[in-house]
């Protein structure tokens, strides 16, 4: 299977949801994002290692590094392999003089890593296929037009409400919460937009 190289573009707090996170995967060189939900303390350790801070003592992922690197051990690439039920699943590809290693790993930990060593992270079309939100080309974007088919963003905040609405309104409202960088709230109205489209 062809891999696709997947870039972190963020690190969203969600605007609804208390104590949820997620990070934001960009395709390189497209318009694809695989936003993740992702638990406080694996937020923190991404965001750590993205802006570069020094802890006065190793976070569990610095230790790991560290540990890997006093063993020559190199890593490599990190693959987000599968989806189940929601779940992503990754393996860390490492490498030392002798062999090459696929070790299984929870998605947010593999990302603490990569941000630590440096290395890329590579997906599956299948996994952007069902998961991916494609972003609007900004470049071609046009100015909305009359708000008659807007969503207000607080008239649906469970799985719930968003049964009650048209695809047209699903599709407004997924790109509202685009804007206001509510991955988490994304995450709902795009799973809701695919199970239709998988009734059809």
């Amino acid at each position: 299977m062809k891999k696709i190289e997947l870039e972190i573009v963020a690190l969203s707090h969600s605007i609804t949801q208390t104590h949820s996170y997620a990070v934001v995967l960009g395709e390189v060189n497209g318009l694809r994002r695989l936003p993740i939900v992702i638990g406080g303390f694996e937020a923190q350790a991404i965001a750590v290692a993205l802006e570069k801070m020094h802890p006065s003592r190793p976070l569990t992922h610095d230790l790991m590094k560290n540990f890997m690197s006093a063993f020559t051990i190199d890593l490599q690439e990190i693959i987000i392999c599968d989806l189940q039920e929601g779940i992503f699943y990754s393996k860390l590809v490492c490498v030392s003089e002798h062999d090459t290693v696929e070790i299984d790993s929870r998605t947010s930990d593999a990302l603490a890593l990569a941000v630590r060593f440096g290395c890329p992270i590579f997906t599956y079309e299948h996994i952007l296929d069902s998961a991916g939100i494609l972003m609007e080309d900004s470049s071609n974007k046009k100015k909305k037009s009359s708000p008659t088919a807007t969503v207000s963003t607080t008239d649906s905040g469970t799985r719930e409400d968003l049964k009650v609405l048209s695809m047209d309104d699903l599709t407004s409202l997924l790109n509202e919460v685009l804007e206001q960088e509510d991955y988490i709230r994304a995450i709902a109205i795009r799973d809701e937009i695919n199970s239709r489209r998988k009734t059809r």
